[in-house]
């Protein structure tokens, strides 16, 4: 019988963990699969490993990993696919906005043949619509930079294959955006759509400030794109000062009136430094991302982890 691994990345969850996870087994016992779950605590401050750890002790196909702090969600994802022993796995978040009842129809899609196959937004209830246009610029912003088509209104929640899982667990880099490098892979695509619903319970680990995050390791992930405007935005700046400086010699030259003082002096100091500084801040991100490449640590740490059928192991 074919195996499907579910793998749940979850930090602070614990208002919705036992929720989901009474969701989440009503469908898996309808799949004419073997099922099983791995639960990743992220590094949780709240009760969120005391309820994985019951939830494994209830159910021998449940699995648990604790990373040793918090590594952030890409790299609690890359851990429990790593750890994924099965012919396919799906991601889902525990917050229940992804909706585990979608799960039968993924597995269809893989059986008729997909490798990946991803669950698409038709719809994000509960959300502001200040965060639906950030959220959809984002997307359409990645279509024109990158390379590699990310698909629109779509996050973690999918299906992989084990091809799929095998080439996943090739890309090792530490600067992690794990929609782009579950699109740069390739492979046979397809999308399911769905309504997406508000958080059950708990509060969003997502602010702001931690998106523009995200959406800039996204963006340097998988473009160079900002370096080639940052030299074009160079270009243009000095072309714009060179014309200036023509007007104001020929104005003195021709006119006899004399070469404009502080003021327009201090707009051009300001407009070229301001580019300059934005140049440089471009080439230092991608500097940056060179600088944590080359010191090629590990991805995550496991403190603990009790594997679907395994006995409770602790890691030194």
């Amino acid at each position: 019988m074919l195996r499907l691994t579910v793998v749940v990345p979850a930090y602070n969850e614990s208002a919705v963990l036992a929720a989901f996870h009474a969701r989440l087994a009503k469908v898996l016992e309808q799949l004419p699969l073997s099922c099983d779950v791995l639960y990743v605590d992220d590094g949780s401050r709240d009760d969120t490993w005391a309820i994985m750890q019951a939830l494994a002790a209830a159910d021998p196909h449940v699995g648990t990993l604790k990373l040793s702090r918090n590594f952030g969600k890409e790299a609690a994802l890359t851990a429990g696919l790593d750890h994924v022993d099965a012919d396919a796995a799906v991601v889902i978040d525990a917050d229940l906005q992804d909706p585990p009842e979608l799960i039968p129809q993924l597995v269809e899609q893989w059986q008729a043949g997909y490798d990946v196959v991803y669950a698409t937004r038709a719809a994000r209830a509960g959300e502001t619509g200040l965060k639906r246009f950030t959220s959809a610029a984002f997307y359409r912003t990645m279509e024109v930079l990158s390379e590699v088509a990310v698909p629109r209104d779509t996050g973690d929640f999918r299906l992989l294959s084990r091809r799929a899982l095998k080439a996943l667990a090739q890309l090792r880099e530490r600067q992690r955006f794990m929609k782009g490098l579950f699109a740069w892979i390739g492979y046979r695509q397809t999308a399911v759509k769905y309504l997406r619903d508000p958080r059950l319970a708990g509060k969003t680990k997502w602010n702001y400030w931690r998106l523009t995050k995200l959406a800039i390791e996204g963006i340097t992930s998988f473009s160079s794109a900002p370096l080639k405007l940052a030299t074009w935005t160079g270009l243009g700046a000095s072309v714009l000062a060179f014309l200036f400086g023509l007007k104001v010699l020929l104005k003195a030259l021709l006119r006899g009136d004399p070469v404009p003082g502080y003021p327009s002096l201090m707009v051009v100091v300001l407009f070229l430094g301001g580019i300059q500084l934005l140049a440089l801040g471009v080439i230092g991100e991608y500097l940056g991302r060179n600088y944590n490449e080359t010191k090629q640590r590990p991805l995550y740490f496991i403190e603990e982890e009790h594997l679907p059928g395994t006995q409770h192991q602790e890691r030194p």
